[in-house]
């Protein structure tokens, strides 16, 4: 039994080493699936994409079967027409190419119908596949995603899925198509000269042999161009999100060769298949090139011996083209086949990749608001393939209680942070939330109640407004009852009440008054006044108009507006000028004011303010007090808080 089993499941691990071999969780390159399979799994994943299939492939038929109009009526038109016993009549000639013409039309009309159909029920099956894909990945651990780089992460919802799109609306219906026409064309020849049918296959036979082991290389060499796409794409986009750095640093030139090397190991992958797909291409024009001129010798001889007349010659000329047309296209379209299989196999990857930190959804238990504690109980952790970086901890953090998390750099207090959110489950152990084991909650239900800030909040392009706003949840109980029997109700949480209060008040008005009151309970007002248009401000991207101290004044109003009973935060003060930092920290007191808090400490002027500290050395609890307690006792507190003391004098 792995590790990570027997953590889901509450059985002990057996030692260290089992702890460090545990599920990593990783996302695959690519799928073990074979081609068919992969395309089956495909269909599975996204059932819109047969929708309707049955009135699809009537209509690929009736579309498919009025290609073979043309070398009927060329047949008769000769034969009857032209070369009738009393001269030629043109009055059975119109007949005949008028019903070809209507034939023809109609053939049409079903084959844009065909056309039509695919892309709606293609682009409602890729639209899903995207839509699962994307969703796959957010509910991934932050361990997975951290598996591969973020632009070849992307690019298994965009670029790949898009593969995938060109090879099912263009290739998929040429492919039906070309089958259903290689079929009619087989029995026409057939019905016209079973000598010359027998000579067009035994041309082409020895193709099909080739064919196989020479799409095997293709498809190897397409999904080597897909790796390589991924990452491309990832080298560029953090180039681009590392401009400033890179430029700060004067390493463009060498960033530049790393994006270059980038473009140019995809350049020869896509070289070398597209050298491969000319090779197999060239293979099949050459033997149609072949079956022709065979054909046109053997039907001479035939039509000689009076076995053929010159009108069924022609039609089995044209019934030729018919056949060796859609073998070509085959050729090309099977080489698309595989650039789309290793695009979906990638994308299958991501789906079938292990959700390390699951929900457990309509299995699981609502944790009912209100002050929240927080038990770690025999926690043990390890990442993948290193050693436990938390061993056998053990911890009660009551609630209304503000805890500062303090250690050496590495000891494992930001691990401890993150398995009280559950970014992370314990290898062993359990974590619990008033009782609860936070695996056996709902997520909805959890993030409502626990809240992380960390320490560079992420913010996102759009306007001050918009991103705090991302910490409002309309459905969720009002803040008040986070923080019960705490000081009186402020403006803050009389306002977001008010979402049920005023049913008839427009959403938005709400929203902007719920904004302007948190503003107000912060003491951020005065900040925002000074913003060129208050909350309408725009931020940029990452909110790179801000500086980092405003970042987190902007990340603590969202988790104000989120009313979580239990906070998380990574305290960010370190690198903040003295007026934002006054601010910061007149922010995080309104903040934290009632709620049950854990800050990751980084400095110990934190833990003088805190209601408990909590001393992680080396991946143990080392002591836990009050800090008055603390810093009069011998221990690692102690001389951490007097080689600070020391260092800020």
């Amino acid at each position: 039994m792995s590790a990570a089993r027997r953590a889901a499941q509450g059985v002990p691990a057996q030692n260290a080493s089992e702890v460090g071999a545990a599920d990593t969780g990783a996302i695959a390159s690519a799928s073990e699936l074979g081609v068919f399979a992969t395309l089956r799994r495909g269909v599975q994943v996204s059932p819109e994409i047969l929708e309707g299939v049955v009135i699809t492939l009537l209509l690929a038929v009736v579309a498919a079967g009025g290609r073979i109009v043309v070398p009927l009526a060329v047949q008769q038109t000769v034969d009857t027409g032209i070369l009738a016993p009393g001269g030629v009549d043109t009055t059975r000639v119109a007949w005949l190419v008028s019903g070809a013409a209507v034939v023809l039309l109609l053939a049409g009309v079903c084959s844009a119908l065909v056309n039509v159909r695919l892309f709606q029920r293609t682009e409602a099956g890729l639209a899903s596949l995207r839509v699962k894909a994307f969703r796959h990945v957010h509910d991934l651990s932050v361990l997975s995603q951290s598996t591969e780089r973020r632009g070849s992460l992307v690019s298994r919802v965009t670029s790949d899925v898009d593969t995938i799109s060109l090879f099912v609306q263009w290739g998929g219906i040429m492919l039906l198509v070309s089958v259903l026409q290689i079929l009619a064309a087989t029995v026409l020849m057939a019905f016209y000269s079973w000598q010359l049918t027998i000579v067009v296959w035994v041309c082409f036979v020895p193709l099909f042999f080739v064919l196989r082991p020479a799409q095997k290389k293709v498809n190897h060499a397409y999904t080597a161009v897909r790796a390589k796409v991924g990452a491309m794409l990832g080298a560029v986009s953090e180039a681009v999100v590392g401009a400033e750095t890179i430029r700060a640093y004067g390493v463009g030139a060498r960033t530049q060769r790393r994006i270059d090397g980038a473009i140019d190991s995809h350049r020869r992958s896509a070289i070398r298949a597209q050298n491969l797909v000319s090779v197999v291409f060239s293979s099949g024009v050459l033997v149609a090139n072949i079956v022709l001129s065979a054909v046109v010798v053997a039907g001479t001889y035939l039509g000689v011996g009076g076995t053929l007349t010159i009108g069924q010659l022609l039609a089995f000329l044209f019934l030729v083209q018919l056949f060796t047309g859609p073998v070509q296209m085959a050729t090309e379209i099977l080489n698309e086949l595989q650039n789309a299989v290793a695009g979906w196999r990638r994308v299958l990857a991501v789906l079938e990749t292990p959700v390390l930190v699951a929900d457990p959804g309509a299995d699981g238990v609502d944790s009912p608001r209100g002050p929240a504690g927080i038990e770690f109980r025999g926690v043990t952790f390890a990442y993948p393939d290193g050693a436990p970086v938390l061993h056998g901890i053990d911890l009660v953090l009551p609630p209304r209680t503000r805890v500062a998390v303090v250690g050496a750099t590495g000891s494992g207090k930001t691990t401890l942070a993150k398995l009280a959110t559950r970014l992370m489950d314990p290898v062993h152990g359990r974590v619990l939330l008033d009782g609860t084991d936070l695996r056996d909650i709902r997520a909805a239900s959890l993030r409502a109640r626990v809240v992380m800030v960390p320490q560079e909040g992420f913010l996102f392009d759009g306007s001050l407004a918009d991103n705090i706003a991302y910490g409002h949840r309309p459905a969720r109980a009002a803040p008040e009852h986070a923080v019960p029997d705490a000081a009186p109700a402020t403006a803050s949480t009389t306002a977001t009440a008010g979402l049920t209060a005023l049913p008839t008040t427009p959403p938005d008005a709400v929203l902007a008054t719920l904004l302007d009151q948190v503003v107000a309970d912060l003491g951020l007002t005065d900040w925002v006044a000074d913003l060129p248009d208050g909350l309408a401000t725009q931020i940029g991207q990452r909110g790179e108009s801000l500086s980092a101290g405003e970042r987190q004044l902007v990340a603590i109003a969202r988790a104000y507006l989120a009313g979580a009973d239990l906070l998380v935060l990574d305290e960010a003060t370190s690198a903040v000028d003295p007026v934002t930092e006054v601010r910061v920290a007149r922010a995080l007191d309104s903040l934290t004011q009632g709620r049950s808090t854990i800050t990751i400490a980084h400095r110990l002027s934190t833990a003088e303010a805190a209601d408990l500290v909590v001393v992680v050395h080396e991946g143990r609890i080392a002591q836990v007090g009050a800090h008055r307690d603390l810093v009069g006792a011998d221990g690692h507190y102690a001389r951490m808080h007097a080689a600070w003391v020391s260092q800020v004098r």
